[in-house]
């Protein structure tokens, strides 16, 4: 249970994470008052959406390290992760900026991430 938990934890986690790095952007084109805020305005708003990201990705890598009884190494955890957030970052791309589209080297990018979890979960 401690890997599906880990999992959703992370997924939630990279939700938020996502927004906080690539949102402002779209609130950019939709907002107008967005636009004009000032970049340390910009950072504050990020940061305020981060802190969220934290509250679901420290517990995640807690349930999940195995040194706290989870089932997961440090190597896993981060490349579950990386590969989590890509995930979440292509369908953030492709729902919120209709002008981004996945070509073939997208999709062959993903097969590579997909190889380094299953090399990282080799024994």
């Amino acid at each position: 249970m401690k890997a599906v938990y880990t999992i959703l934890l992370l997924i939630v986690s990279n939700v938020f994470m996502t927004f906080a790095w690539y949102g402002h952007l779209k609130m950019k084109q939709e907002y107008g008052w967005f636009a004009s805020l000032p970049l340390i305005g910009v950072v504050a708003f990020s940061w305020s959406i981060a802190f969220f990201e934290y509250l679901f990705q420290i517990p995640a890598n807690r349930i999940g390290f195995i040194d706290n009884g989870g089932p997961f190494s440090l190597m896993q955890l981060k490349v579950i992760q990386e590969v989590i957030t890509l995930i979440i970052f292509t369908i953030f791309t492709t729902v919120l900026f209709k002008g981004e589209t996945l070509h073939w080297n997208h999709f062959a990018a993903f097969i590579c991430l997909v190889l380094a979890v299953y090399f990282v979960f080799l024994k």
